[in-house]
């Protein structure tokens, strides 16, 4: 669809609302012929209100949609910002659900992070019941959504509550995979193309980390957690990951580290003297990704490992069944990341993966949405995607058997071209939530990022303030460019050096 702005450029909430309510559609910014299905959104301010008014024209229908928010000469620059930003996608979310009749689940909201909206209304003294109202009555979000957003913000409250000023995470990307499924669009190389690079990359990482290191303590600041992810970390091999491990603990200082995590996300890659050396090392979380457990599902998106092996492996010793291995061996923490939506699955599929995956005993299952994002297979071939009336039936599922399997959420985030513009969810028992990803998802402080793929993020939360720097993509850039590394470390000092004034 193509789309008009005058008076703005709010260019993500627009498209983001134009992707919930006509998910074929994609923005296009192009002279309008006449007849041709458009969005004209404009914005006019005045002293008093900012005022956006949508109209819509689509297959023939128009629709038009208006909001206004007040002017408040007391906001700073970045609050002002966001009220216009309201009025806008909420005039253009007036005239879509009028032209289509939806309304999505998540209504007129269109951030990566809708928690952070709840949190802040929370923090500001209002109650849940409150917030609800709000997230009801000005946004139209529905009921179930209403009640994630609000368990999420009040777990990131508590994670909020126990941070120091100078603690940020540290993250290591190992940017390599056994094969590349279709769902992906990561920066990651398969091993077996690229089996001479790991060596080369890991001997950079190594530096990399001693510099980090030393940077973090010079600067004043403490790890609060740790997180190595991907790719698949356990693409290593149990010797190269032993060296890897041993390095990081002798550089930085972990006394302080209250979450050591290690995505061992590939089922195929992961033997007892791997997770041996993660037990060694100190590592208190594995996740382990299927995404799903129907094997047709699984060769759809390039996976080598079966539903079968997994059943066969608990009593083995291999393959997934590592997830009864892990807590024989002492891990206290294990995640299983799900994916709803994924090319060939079913409503029924998905729900026989859950239910297998409940019965397995992790404490964590993150259920994603499907993310049908560019330079991914599934873009590229002809792939059979359920509909998002069938995402939203899985979704469901997954509410009711997780809550009564004693699982509550504890964070969640939204992405762009997702199936029928839902979420992702991160469920758990009690006390074993991931504070990482709580971290990281909810912004509550800084991100150091070493290896390739990745990106650093810096926060300011005093001063609402978040600055990112970005890292080289691909493998061989990451060995070639040293002076990158060294000037995201610079950033990195820089800004954590300005917040203390």
């Amino acid at each position: 669809m193509k789309l008009i702005f005058r008076g703005h450029d709010d260019r993500y909430a627009v498209e983001q609302s134009l992707l919930a309510f006509f998910p074929e559609e994609r923005p296009v910014y192009e002279p309008v012929e006449d007849g041709e299905d458009h969005a004209l959104v404009t914005l006019s301010r005045s002293p008093r209100y900012n005022t956006a008014v949508t109209t819509i024209t689509y297959h023939g229908r128009t629709a038009r949609g208006i909001s206004r928010t007040a002017v408040d000469p007391q906001l700073t620059e970045y609050e002002a910002e966001r009220l216009r930003q309201k009025a806008v996608k909420l005039s253009f979310f007036k005239a879509a659900r009028d032209i289509t009749g939806i309304t999505p689940s998540w209504g007129a909201l269109t951030g990566i992070r809708p928690g952070k909206l709840a949190s802040r209304m929370l923090e500001e003294g209002m109650t849940e019941r409150q917030v609800d109202r709000v997230l009801r009555d000005t946004y139209f979000v529905s009921p179930e959504r209403r009640r994630l957003c609000i368990e999420t913000a009040e777990a990131s409250r508590r994670a909020k509550a126990d941070l120091r000023p100078e603690d940020i995470s540290l993250y290591v990307g190992i940017p390599f995979c056994p094969t590349r499924c279709a769902y992906c669009s990561f920066v990651s190389q398969s091993v077996e193309r690229t089996l001479g690079l790991v060596e080369p990359y890991l001997e950079v990482l190594h530096r990399e980390i001693t510099d980090a290191a030393r940077m973090v303590e010079e600067t004043g600041l403490h790890i609060k957690s740790f997180y190595m992810g991907g790719g698949t970390p356990t693409t290593l091999s149990a010797d190269q990951m032993d060296r890897l491990l041993t390095h990081l603990n002798r550089s930085f200082d972990l006394s302080g580290c209250v979450e050591y995590c290690i995505e061992a996300g590939r089922p195929d890659t992961i033997d007892r003297e791997k997770l041996q050396v993660l037990l060694d090392h100190g590592v208190d979380r594995i996740s382990v990704n299927p995404q799903s457990l129907e094997d047709h599902v699984l060769t759809a998106i390039g996976r080598r490992h079966t539903a079968r092996d997994v059943e066969e492996a608990i009593l083995q010793m291999n393959l997934l069944g590592h997830m009864a291995l892990a807590t024989g061996m002492g891990f206290p923490h294990v995640n299983m990341d799900l994916i709803a939506g994924l090319p060939e699955d079913t409503p029924e599929g998905f729900r026989r993966t859950l239910d297998k995956c409940l019965s397995y005993g992790a404490d964590n299952i993150t259920v994603h949405t499907l993310s049908l994002k560019k330079g991914s297979r599934i873009l590229l071939e002809n792939f059979t995607i359920p509909s998002a009336e069938a995402v939203g039936e899985m979704l469901d599922y997954a509410n009711a058997a997780l809550r009564q399997a004693d699982f509550h959420p504890y964070y969640l985030y939204r992405q762009k071209y997702m199936s029928g513009s839902f979420e992702n969810t991160g469920w758990c028992i009690s006390g074993a939530e991931g504070l990482y990803n709580i971290y990281i998802m909810e912004e509550l402080h800084s991100i150091l990022s070493l290896g390739a793929g990745g990106s650093t993020k810096m926060v300011d939360p005093v001063h609402q303030r978040i600055e990112r720097v970005f890292h080289t993509k691909y493998p061989t850039e990451y060995i070639q460019r040293s002076e990158k590394l060294e000037e995201n470390l610079s950033a990195f000092r820089q800004f954590h050096e300005n917040m203390r004034g």
